[in-house]
Formats: C-alpha cells, structure tokens, sequence
C-alpha cells in the first residue's frame, strides 16, 4: 500500500466516524416521543352561551407559571388535581375538570363565571356574577350586563339589584330600552333609558317593579300626542295607580 492510498483510507475511516458520532447527536434530539407521555392539552367550554370570557393563552400561561403544563410528561405523573386548582385560579374560571384520555390526551372542562351585573361607584368598578358573587371588571365584558351607578352598597348589589338584572334578561321589552340604573340612595332609584329624548324614570325603591314599568309602558303607549309634545325631566313611579310627570 503506498503512501498516497494510506492516507485516503485514514481520510475514509476520520469521516466515518465523524458521520457516525454526529447521526448520533441527531438521533439523540429527535428521538421517538415517549409512548407514556402527554401529547396534548385541550380546553373545553362547557357553557351553553356564546361569550367566550377565557382563553387558551391565559390558561397555558398559568399552568406554566407553576410548571404543571401536562404536555411531554408521564401520564402516570401527572397531578390532575392540581392542574384543576391552577385553572380554577383565573378570575373568569366557575369550575374545571381535568382527564386524561387513553390516547394520553389532557382534558381540561370549564364552566364560565357569568357576569350580570357592572357597578360603578365613585370609589371602585367591579361585576356581580350570576351566582351573586363579586369579581374584578374585566376589558372582555363589554355591555352585555345592565350598569349601575351611584351609592351602591355590596349587599343591594348582590340581592336586590342582582334580581332586577336576572328579571330584565328575561324581560325583552325592557331589556332593550333600559340603558342603566343610578342609585341617588337605597331608596331612590333613577331608571335611564337608552332613547335620550325621554326623561328619567323615578323608580323608588327597587321593589315592585314589574307592576311600576307595567304602569310605566302603559302609560308611554296610550299617551296623547299633546301629551308626548310636552318636555318633562321625569317621570314618577312610586304612586300607586299613577305616573306624576313633571
């Protein structure tokens, strides 16, 4: 063997273990997923209403904040419990639910908080859910629940006021026309209707007020011409059997 064909075989054999050692580092990277392993997460909305008020980013962000993202890991390792609890975290979040499929797939099932109702007072802005329940406002609850404004204590809010916004989801007539309540003091509640053209309406205290709007829409329908020219400031409920415009 001369010298020439020496050297070509050393250059030969370098390069084949050179090739070898890196298809090894390449094997090493991209080797098979682990069968016993999560594949993937899926978040269920389980409510029947369209509004969407959680997100798959802010739940993935919790779940990663406290390394508990099921994704890559054991199945046989994994906590679904606290999954669940990290998940319940998020303001928006009822109940939730986590399973594991036999393909190693991660459930996760959610039930929403439902706001009802947004009050505002001087001092704070906050919602009432519909399980009278306080929450933070949120940007991703825009106008679909009736506002109120005014002195609003924490407890009206959550019984009395509650009930009316429960009562008016239900009522279409209303519900397209009231546009807010402001509350002047328990006893005085100020009804503000969307059509700017009408004056306010003087509720009084917030009891009995299907038989005062029944009186009120009466009394909107069959009023005489002359009587819709004129310019009043308010109307007043609180009578029995009358509507006082002034």
């Amino acid at each position: 063997m001369n010298r020439v064909t020496h050297i070509v075989l050393q250059t030969i054999g370098l390069t084949l273990v050179v090739g070898l050692f890196l298809a090894a580092i390449v094997w090493g990277y991209h080797k098979a997923p682990d069968p016993d392993a999560c594949r993937s997460i899926t978040y269920i909305l389980a409510d029947g209403d369209e509004r969407v008020y959680v997100y798959r980013n802010e739940l993935e962000s919790l779940l990663r904040t406290e390394d508990i993202h099921p994704v890559g890991r054991p199945v046989d390792e994994l906590s679904l419990q606290r999954i669940e609890n990290a998940v319940r975290r998020h303001p928006m979040v009822r109940t939730a639910e986590c399973y594991v499929t036999p393909w190693h797939d991660a459930r996760v099932v959610i039930t929403q908080r439902v706001p009802l109702l947004r009050v505002q007072t001087a001092a704070e802005t906050y919602l009432i859910d519909t399980d009278r329940r306080r929450m933070e406002a949120r940007p991703v609850v825009k106008d679909s629940v009736l506002r109120v404004t005014g002195a609003v204590g924490p407890q009206m809010a959550s019984t009395r006021l509650a009930d009316f916004a429960l009562w008016l989801q239900d009522n279409r007539y209303w519900r397209e026309r009231i546009d807010h309540l402001h509350m002047r003091s328990p006893q005085m509640v100020v009804v503000c209707l969307r059509d700017r053209r009408q004056p306010q309406v003087l509720l009084g205290a917030i009891n009995d007020y299907e038989r005062k709007l029944r009186k009120l829409r009466f009394f909107l329908e069959n009023s005489s011409e002359a009587t819709k020219d004129k310019h009043y400031s308010e109307l007043d409920l609180r009578f029995a059997g009358q509507v006082i415009a002034r």
